[in-house]
């Protein structure tokens, strides 16, 4: 399985790529951004983002101001699509379900089980791709995300301790089982079986599973979505119920535009770079 450049920039002294693999979990071509830090005496942690509703490999890319921070820090930063996508891939006319909302499950109900397995996708395959074609210290890895990509990036997580370090979300969809989006991707991908929906719930993860280091999770109070599509206050409960510590700080007058998501992203890759260097 190789990798193939379709274009490199140098930029704050590293270099920010844009990548293109045959996808064995998707059965498609699948696009991927990364940023490599400038070179140092070891190889750099790596911090995966997962992006949300719509977007591809480019909006956190091009938007999110992330590579000064992940220079600094001396940290590789991975953004993949967040869907498959191509001729032949199932598809409906709405932004929150089908193409650009894979939602990082692995779906069983056709015609979406044929490509849509993005969890499979961004938990085993992708981080084998970038440690076999990039000089990273797989060992030391850490994942984050901006609304359905903060979903991802809490399940994902919760699911593969022993793969994934650190993590936080900003704007993060917490209980999918129990809110609109959530509902129609996990009834859509999973079927009507709500069991089967808490694979992929961030409440009902840390609840059952819990996670072995603490979470930082940052929320706009001027977010559209906040009340009835984002719920924070369920993981706040659930991580208390679990003995979790999290951070989630409730940003006054924010929205749930990438304006935010750059405001807050230095301080999501320090926090990441403070837990991923730990010895």
């Amino acid at each position: 399985m190789g990798i193939e450049t379709i274009g490199t920039w140098k930029c704050f002294g590293g270099t920010q790529g844009i990548y293109r693999h045959a996808s064995e979990a998707t059965g498609t071509d699948m696009r991927v951004s990364v940023f490599m830090p400038p070179e140092s005496a070891s190889p750099p942690p790596v911090l995966y983002w997962l992006s949300g509703l719509t977007c591809t490999e480019e909006n956190f890319t091009v938007k999110a101001g992330a590579q000064r921070y992940a220079a600094e820090h001396g940290l590789a930063i991975v953004a993949p699509d967040t869907s498959p996508r191509g001729e032949g891939v199932a598809n409906v006319d709405d932004y929150d379900f089908g193409q650009g909302a894979g939602f990082y499950v692995d779906a069983t109900q056709a015609p979406w089980a044929e490509h849509f397995r993005m969890y499979s996708y961004v938990s085993e395959e992708l981080p084998a791709l970038i440690a076999k074609s990039f000089a990273v210290d797989g060992s030391r890895q850490g994942i984050c995300g901006h609304s359905m990509g903060g979903h991802g990036a809490l399940t994902v997580a919760m699911r593969n301790p022993q793969r994934f370090r650190a993590l936080s979300a900003v704007s993060p969809i917490v209980a999918p089982s129990r809110t609109p989006w959530g509902e129609k991707a996990l009834a859509g991908y999973l079927g009507e079986d709500r069991e089967a929906w808490l694979a992929h719930d961030a409440c009902a993860l840390v609840e059952t599973r819990g996670w072995g280091g603490d979470i930082l999770v940052d929320q706009g109070t001027d977010d559209e979505f906040l009340a009835d599509k984002l719920r924070p206050e369920l993981f706040e409960e659930a991580c208390g119920k679990a003995g979790v510590p999290l951070t989630l700080r409730m940003q006054e007058g924010y929205d749930h535009s990438y304006y935010f998501v750059a405001t807050v992203i230095g301080d999501h890759i320090a926090w990441h770079a403070e837990r991923l260097k730990r010895d």
